[in-house]
């Protein structure tokens, strides 16, 4: 799955042409799942994990955020709320709705305001690195920032991306490349401006929490901290021998908790 990006949906706001670049792959007549990626990150990051589903009958699409692959709008001022209007854009043109959807990390928070704010458009969540609630330890903050330090040495970069986002024994070469700064900064900012409780608890939809175990920057405490405050609407999966980056550390193990829950979700 190597095809460029290629314009997926529009939005006229506040005088701003926003234009929504991403992939859709897999039968449009399949079960429909949109993955929203982790800060500063590319859509490709759930390449493994969607081509594995789009094979299985998913129709998978993977919008990029602006700023990345050909999506272009404003950067600065945003809230998740602006963000959350992108993607339902997307969805809007090109999902069978209601859709799965699913946001790892940067994208679980913006997943969740897009299921808050346009509740009607998802039928579940599947959350990847939940946080957001509990803070992020000093050591592994600075490691997830200086990711996108292009001052640093190769190596000073690819041991912060190791120690923020990998379990031990993990190989992080496969994120050397993919950090855009301006893409976070913009993320950052909109995550800022935007007060936690409008999307914790997202729009009442079912959600399956994958939770790495060894998450230095999601810590554990989140996902358990929801599934304590929404009981059986949560489906709790710990994920061992993974951290924050998690997709490519364990993307079989990520797809079957994903078509599990969503195609017992389908039976009900």
């Amino acid at each position: 799955m190597k095809f460029e990006p290629y314009e997926i949906g529009r939005l006229d706001k506040g005088g701003a042409n926003i234009r929504l670049c991403g992939r859709v792959i897999g039968p449009a007549s399949g079960p429909h799942i949109v993955m929203l990626a982790s800060l500063g990150r590319p859509g490709s990051d759930f390449d493994e994990v969607a081509r594995t589903l789009a094979a299985a009958g998913y129709c998978v699409t993977l919008p990029e955020p602006r700023g990345i692959g050909g999506s272009i709008g404003p950067l600065d001022g945003l809230t998740l709320h602006d963000l959350a209007d992108d993607v339902a854009a997307v969805i809007e043109t090109q999902c069978k709705t209601p859709v799965t959807l699913l946001g790892h990390a940067f994208g679980n928070r913006l997943a969740r305001t897009m299921a808050a704010d346009h509740a009607p458009l998802v039928s579940r969540l599947v959350l990847l690195a939940c946080g957001g609630l509990i803070e992020i330890p000093e050591a592994a903050l600075k490691a997830l920032v200086d990711c996108f330090d292009e001052n640093l040495s190769p190596e000073e970069h690819m041991e912060c991306v190791r120690y923020g986002f990998f379990a031990k024994g993990n190989d992080p070469q496969i994120w050397r490349d993919g950090w855009h700064r301006d893409v976070m900064l913009m993320q950052s900012s909109a995550v800022r401006r935007t007060p936690v409780e409008d999307w914790w608890e997202a729009g009442g939809q079912p959600m399956l929490v994958v939770q790495a175990t060894e998450d230095a920057i999601a810590l554990p405490a989140n996902a358990h901290d929801l599934k304590v405050r929404l009981g059986a609407r949560v489906t709790l999966v710990d994920l061992p021998n993974a951290g924050h980056a998690m997709l490519p550390e364990q993307p079989e193990k990520i797809v079957s908790a994903i078509r599990k829950f969503v195609e017992s979700g389908e039976r009900d």
